[in-house]
């Protein structure tokens, strides 16, 4: 398996499942895969965030109001590795509640990864809606 293999692995299980849990009400299993040092960003589709404080406000308050995820896809439309670094940009997929609502979106995600004592850490996520 290549290094990119096992990366694009990572992504569609340990990735794919933090935001499964995120789009249930849990932030953890996200937070877990973040890294742990500066600089880390997040130019979200709802809102944005900079440094590890910033982040951990804006994942325990989105985790807030989600629940009920009853589907998260993520779609591939680029990727690469590039030795403790990677990229991935898509579409994300998802059917959950958001504040009690039930809504079904695409967000189109780019996001930046380091590698962090041999594990894949996302340092940066860009997210917007797609119009329909």
């Amino acid at each position: 398996m290549t290094d990119r293999d096992a990366f694009v692995s990572w992504v569609e299980t340990k990735l794919c499942e933090a935001e499964r849990a995120l789009h249930n009400g849990d932030p953890v299993p996200r937070r877990a895969l973040w890294c742990r040092r500066e600089p880390v960003s997040v130019l979200g589709a709802w809102r944005s965030a900079q440094g590890l404080s910033e982040l951990e406000e804006l994942f325990t308050s989105l985790a807030a109001g989600f629940s009920d995820c009853t589907s998260f896809e993520f779609e591939f439309l680029a990727c690469d590795v590039m030795g403790d670094m990677a990229y991935t940009a898509g579409l994300e997929h998802t059917s959950a509640s958001v504040d009690g609502q039930r809504r079904s979106y695409t967000l189109r995600v780019t996001q930046v990864y380091r590698r962090e004592g041999g594990e894949w850490r996302v340092a940066h996520r860009h997210a917007d809606t797609v119009s329909p």
